[in-house]
């Protein structure tokens, strides 16, 4: 595993150089930026937090005896600071989505992200020791790798492509994707014909089992996907 300074001019998009003879490209994508507008910079609940706020200032202002205008004034008066701070939010996470770029390859995971310093960070199949699918209702969802092996990647280097909540052993995350589902499935089968074909010193813990792979993730069906 290893993480490098994406160069200046990329030779494939995504990638910091070349594949290597033998090595191609099965897929790749972006975040969309609604999903993480909504499920990473948590839009929803700070749009939430202040329709609470202005519900709670127009009773307090009503119940003070001030009349219906000023109480209606005082809740609309949270307005303005609201779209400015969702405004950020979703202006943040359109950088993020055209920042990054998510690459599945026969041997491998790419992830390139980073709107001030973009990396790149390469997870070799023999590195992912399982993988968790959270698809929501209308498509888009996340795929959580965890890392097998004692290596591991900070948190704070990651984020937001990260698991939330797993610091001790943060989870490498591909953040947003339409079709999660179908791209789970993907590398679920590309995981699965690389450890039939790699030597059986490359096979990581996981990935050379085919029964333990699909248990844990990394197998066809994809056995811990989730539906939200």
């Amino acid at each position: 595993m290893s993480r490098q300074d994406d160069e200046e001019f990329e030779p494939i998009e995504g990638l910091p150089r070349l594949l290597p003879a033998g090595e191609r490209i099965l897929w790749q994508g972006r975040p969309t930026w609604r999903a993480l507008a909504l499920h990473t910079f948590q839009s929803g609940w700070v749009a939430a937090y202040f329709a609470l706020l202005g519900g709670v200032r127009a009773v307090n202002v009503a119940q003070s005896g001030k009349g219906l205008a000023a109480a209606a004034f005082a809740g609309v008066s949270v307005v303005p600071l609201a779209a400015l701070c969702i405004g950020l939010l979703v202006f943040l996470s359109v950088l993020h989505a055209r920042a990054t770029v998510y690459t599945i390859t026969n041997r491998r995971v790419v992830m390139r992200f980073g709107v001030a310093l973009p990396m790149s960070f390469n997870l070799p199949y023999k590195r992912i020791g399982a993988a968790d699918l959270h698809a929501r209702a209308d498509g888009n969802g996340d795929i959580a790798l965890q890392l097998a092996g004692p290596g591991r990647l900070a948190y704070l280097h990651l984020w937001p492509h990260t698991r939330p909540w797993r610091f001790a052993r943060s989870q490498p995350m591909l953040r947003g994707i339409a079709d999660a589902r179908a791209v789970a499935t993907l590398l679920a089968e590309a995981v699965a014909s690389w450890s039939a074909a790699a030597p059986s010193g490359d096979v990581g813990p996981v990935a050379g089992d085919g029964e333990a792979a699909a248990r844990a993730g990394l197998g066809p069906t994809l056995a811990t996907a989730n539906q939200a």
